[in-house]
């Protein structure tokens, strides 16, 4: 694979794993740090593997809180474990509702709307299982902040790296 094809596809890693950030179906932190990956190896690269290693543990902890922060907000604001699981449900159906045409709003809504009835279902009462649906979204919207920082970061770092190195590729086809 030429090195102008290895850059292409980490800039579609790139793109792809933004867009993974707002869609819960693709892992989109991880997709973005395969660029840097795929980059590392290029003979004329330039990111250290030190880089690579605190960029990989970093994809790893953003992934994990991605899981853990939505769950958080939702206890923070008093959801049953009822709620909790409601709003992981709402997650998935907001992903498909947002596929089938009935809007990208459902990626919000999802969660928020999962727990509340989840929490009803429970027994709480409606202001509680408001709150905790909305503790819930503002978890979700938090752990999706990070996940875009941690991507566009990489993307970032891989378009001044990478903007070197296609530079350097054609000043060799044309020189």
């Amino acid at each position: 694979m030429s090195e102008v094809a290895i850059l292409l596809v980490g800039l579609l890693l790139n793109s792809i794993g933004i867009l993974g950030c707002i869609l819960p179906a693709l892992p989109g932190p991880l997709i973005s740090w395969c660029s840097l990956l795929l980059f590392f190896f290029l003979p004329e690269q330039d990111i250290s593997l030190t880089t690579l290693i605190i960029s990989g543990v970093l994809m790893l902890v953003v992934t994990a809180l991605d899981y853990i922060v939505p769950v958080l907000g939702a206890k923070r604001f008093g959801s049953s474990k009822e709620g909790v699981v409601g709003g992981m449900i709402g997650v998935v159906v907001g992903l498909i509702l947002s596929f089938t045409g009935v809007g990208a709003i459902f990626i919000v809504l999802g969660p928020l709307i999962g727990t509340i009835v989840g929490d009803l279902i429970a027994g709480g009462t409606f202001i509680k299982a408001l709150n905790s649906g909305l503790g819930s979204m503002i978890g979700f919207i938090v752990g999706t902040s990070i996940k875009l920082i941690f991507s566009i970061t990489v993307f970032v770092i891989f378009t001044i790296k990478a903007g070197g190195a296609f530079m350097n590729v054609m000043g060799q086809w044309l020189g």
